[in-house]
Parts: structure tokens; C-alpha cells; sequence
């Protein structure tokens, strides 16, 4: 059985997509599902609906494999609560947003087989119990523990039954780092200005801050060992996502607007906490951090 640990859009896409058989939704522990079974509609990347419904799972002791796909801020909890009751043989993949939550995972549970992933998959849910396969992409997985290596060959198969692109990353940090630098020069400039992703192009806060930001994350990346990216590529990189998800809402642009606390201390709040231990001075990150957690509950 593989287990799906957060029912939000990626969750719900993962499970539409595996084997119907083969998945069931742990519900987080602050949660009591009020039906058995989550329910939803799935629209594919070619526009056909259908009805899922899969079970909730109060045991999870024959879990094979189990999805992370809590907000980075909930992970830990969330694992701490349902991992003594799952086999300590079984991977778990981490698909959280930004850096951080997946340290803090992998350092809790060293022995256990964890893995992270890195996705350019785009889901989002329109109303509750309605998922929409927006946008298709390739999904990268690798080890962040010993035990999880002999795994990985395993897990890819098994996620590549979903007939999304997959592949097998033995080095998940640098593809991890490259996910970050996207959806720090992207995310915190749409929540603050409250527009889709391709909007902010041509607004003057962000081309007034995304030279400096994208200086101050090149360091950072250098001195981390992560490549050694130019603040030009960087800016390329940022932009032509931008332009290529013109339309959409960012994750951290929805969050404001449902009233959720955002991702913000795993993006932007990071790289802050990142150059503090560096010495390397982020005042880009600290802007744009302190006016999101503004906007955000607490």
C-alpha cells in the first residue's frame, strides 16, 4: 500500500494518477476525516474528468512507501506523529517547497530510508473537491539518507506507474536549490503585489529588486558549494518561468488569499537563515520575508 500524507493539490494528483488498489490518505494528526473515503473530482492534463475516492488509513502498518506532501511547515509534525506506526523499512519522499523541512527530516530520522523530490508537476484545486492537472513536467528523486539509496530504483518505478515523467537523481540538493531560486524570485513578488506569475515582470518592485536578489542567492549558492551560478542565469531562470506560468497563481499568492500561513521561513526565510550562518549579508531575502509574513496569519 502507498500512503499519501497530505491531501492538498499535489497530494491528490499523486493519488489520482497510482494505481486506485494501491493508495490510501493518512490524514494529519490535527484532522478527523468525516467520511471513510476523500472524495474528489480529477481533471487530466487533457481535460477528461473522473471521480476519486480513496480511503483514509487509521493503520498504516503494511505501508510499502509513503508520500510527504504537507506544507514545509507542517512535515515534521506530521511525521512525528504517524512514523512510529509505519515500518521502518518503508521510503518516504519528501515533496515539500523550499529547503529546510527535508534537513530537519532526514537529521530526525537518519536510519530510516528518506528520500526528497523535486517537481515541475502543476496542480491546483479550484474549489475543494475539484483537482486540475494544470500543467505537465518531470519529477526528480534522490536519497537524503544512507538507507535510502538501494531504494531509490524501487520508488521510481513504482511513481512511474502514474505515467508522469520520473527520474532517478543521486545528487537531490543541487535540483532542489534550482526549485528554490524559482520560487524565491517568483512567489514572495506575487503575493506582495497579488498577481498571477507573469504579471510581475514588468512591475517596478520587482525589476527594482530581482538584480540584487538573484546577486544575493548566487553567493549563497557559491558558498554552499551549489554550482557556481552567475546572478544573470539565475535572473533568466526566474523569468522564464515566469513568462512560461504567465497565468497562474503561485502557491505562496493562494495561501495569501485563502488566509493560510505561506511557506515563506522555507523559500526566502531560508536563504535569510542560510546567509546568517554564512556571514553573507541578504537584505533582498530579509524585504521580501518580513513583507509576506505581513500579509500571511499567524
Amino acid at each position: 500500500m502507498i500512503g499519501i500524507l497530505g491531501a492538498g493539490s499535489l497530494g491528490r494528483l499523486w493519488a489520482a494518477l497510482l494505481p486506485q488498489d494501491q493508495v490510501a490518505f493518512l490524514p494529519r494528526p490535527d484532522t478527523d476525516p468525516a467520511a471513510a473515503t476523500l472524495s474528489y473530482t480529477f481533471e487530466s492534463i487533457q481535460g477528461g474528468q473522473r471521480t476519486i475516492a480513496l480511503p483514509w488509513l487509521q493503520s498504516p502498518d503494511d505501508l510499502s512507501l509513503l508520500l510527504v506532501t504537507t506544507k514545509a511547515g507542517d512535515t515534521l509534525d506530521a511525521l512525528q506523529h504517524w512514523l512510529p506506526r509505519i515500518p521502518e523499512s518503508a521510503p518516504i519522499v519528501l515533496f515539500q517547497n523550499g529547503l529546510g523541512s527535508q534537513q530537519a527530516v532526514a537529521d530526525a530520522w537518519p536510519e530510516r530510508p528518506i528520500l526528497a523530490a523535486s517537481t515541475t508537476e502543476g496542480a491546483n484545486r479550484p474549489d475543494a473537491d475539484r483537482v486540475v492537472h494544470a500543467g505537465t513536467g518531470e519529477t526528480w528523486i534522490g536519497p537524503l539518507t544512507p538507507a535510502a539509496r538501494p531504494e531509490l530504483p524501487g520508488v521510481v518505478t513504482q511513481l512511474a506507474t502514474t505515467g508522469l515523467v520520473v527520474h532517478a537523481e543521486d545528487q537531490i540538493l543541487p535540483r532542489l536549490w534550482q526549485k528554490l531560486v524559482v520560487n524565491a524570485g517568483i512567489n514572495p513578488f506575487t503575493a506582495i503585489l497579488a498577481c498571477p506569475n507573469g504579471d510581475i515582470l514588468a512591475n517596478d518592485f520587482f525589476l527594482g529588486h530581482i538584480d540584487p536578489l538573484c546577486n544575493e542567492i548566487a553567493g549563497l549558492m557559491s558558498a554552499e558549494g551549489i554550482g557556481n551560478p552567475s546572478p544573470e542565469e539565475l535572473r533568466r531562470r526566474i523569468e522564464t518561468v515566469a513568462r512560461n506560468t504567465a497565468r497562474n497563481t503561485s502557491s505562496m499568492r493562494g495561501d495569501i488569499l485563502n488566509a493560510r500561513t505561506t511557506e515563506i521561513d522555507f523559500i526566502n526565510g531560508y536563504l535569510v537563515q542560510l546567509g546568517r550562518r554564512l556571514d553573507i549579508p541578504t537584505p533582498v531575502n530579509q524585504l521580501l520575508t518580513d513583507k509576506v509574513k505581513q500579509l500571511s496569519p499567524h
